[in-house]
């Protein structure tokens, strides 16, 4: 027999000697025999195995209370099936998703599950949609439960937390009319400070990115359909889903890598992404804070910014932070990167004959620390 054929054997083997020793609750084993079939996986070359025993391997490591291992181990698996594996990304995200969940990471515990109900359901398999609705439904009761917790404080649960500082921030400020700033900030200054004493990053306005100017246009264009198909108003702006051309600008830029670079804080890739379509004179979007589900880290990417000859004025991108307002003028291919949970944001209105397409992205932090309401600075009376 030859060599290759003796590994490959060799891989199955310790394989299912692993996973048979962890059904035992032997996990120290369990680890021994599944990392040797992971490293003959790695050896031959077989990168689907390579992905499957990495998720049973993760597997050991959790039961194990190994949390940190165990984290890193479905992280890569998870890529990979990205990277190599679509047919098995389902599966990735169905372990990495119960894991989340035991650490009380619950908001990315649902959206990885979501994920994969999606795939599961695309592939029309009664039983693998089964577990992930039971995953889904276990992490349901556990954020009512959190939410119920938290709404027996003062500060509510965190959608109330986050909706009341919005109607807060827009009693005393709006993006609508630049010319009061001067004098609206001085009531608001102490406020952000305590909001800005949390965020995870501070917005930062990124140019010269050197994102592939087909995918951004292929962005564009794919914006202007959905918004005209499906688009819905929401918060006086067009929102639309994103297609395939999001997904393959997603796949093809290292978008966490931009996060990390300008912010400091290290993210997955996008778990979520919408279209935003500013089209008709005098649109713009009032101050407010994004709810914590879209993550500890936003880009929002500028697709076309048509913008009117002579205009005094062209919408911008604004922010309130320690210092006053910061605004940020986006042209095709600019980006901004910022906490939105944490950070009052908007956009000021379009002048005659302007129009802006956006897309929105949202990162979760790698270290995934607990961010609750009962750690951030109440709503100002």
């Amino acid at each position: 027999m030859p060599e290759g054929a003796d590994l490959a054997r060799a891989r199955v083997l310790t394989r299912w000697i692993g996973i048979g020793q962890m059904s035992l609750g032997n996990h120290g084993e369990a680890r021994t025999f599944l990392r040797q079939s992971l490293d003959l996986a790695a050896a031959i070359g077989n990168t689907r195995a390579v992905v499957a025993t990495g998720l049973n391997l993760g597997d050991a490591h959790r039961y194990a209370g190994d949390i940190q291992a165990a984290d890193a181990l479905y992280r890569s698996a998870l890529d990979t099936a990205r990277g190599q594996h679509p047919e098995l990304v389902d599966f990735a995200l169905q372990h990495f998703g119960k894991h989340l969940t035991e650490q009380g990471n619950l908001a990315p515990a649902r959206a990885h599950l979501e994920e994969a109900l999606s795939l599961r359901l695309a592939k029309g398999e009664p039983e693998l949609i089964d577990s992930t609705k039971a995953a889904l439904d276990r992490v349901a009761l556990l954020i009512d439960q959190a939410n119920a917790k938290a709404s027996a404080g003062d500060g509510g649960t965190p959608s109330q937390w986050s909706g009341r500082w919005t109607s807060w921030l827009q009693s005393r400020t709006t993006a609508r009319t630049p010319a009061r700033w001067a004098t609206d900030f001085p009531a608001l200054r102490d406020a952000v400070r305590g909001l800005t004493a949390h965020q995870r990053g501070h917005p930062r306005h990124l140019r010269d990115q050197s994102f592939p100017a087909e995918l951004v246009a292929a962005m564009a264009e794919e914006a202007e359909k959905a918004v005209a198909a499906d688009g819905y108003l929401h918060n006086g702006k067009w929102n639309a889903a994103v297609g395939n051309a999001a997904k393959r600008f997603a796949g093809q830029v290292d978008l966490a890598a931009v996060v990390a670079r300008s912010t400091g804080l290290e993210v997955e890739q996008p778990h979520t992404g919408v279209y935003i379509a500013y089209l008709e004179e005098g649109q713009f979007l009032d101050f407010h804070v994004d709810e914590f589900g879209f993550g500890e880290a936003n880009l929002i990417l500028c697709l076309k910014h048509e913008r009117p000859t002579g205009a005094p004025r062209v919408s911008t991108t604004v922010f309130i932070n320690t210092d006053g307002y910061l605004e940020c003028d986006l042209a095709a291919g600019d980006c901004v990167v910022f906490d939105g949970a944490l950070t009052p944001h908007g956009r000021t209105p379009l002048s005659a004959g302007e129009s802006v397409t956006l897309i929105s992205f949202g990162f979760r932090a790698r270290d995934q620390a607990p961010r609750t309401i009962t750690n951030l600075p109440p709503v100002p009376g």
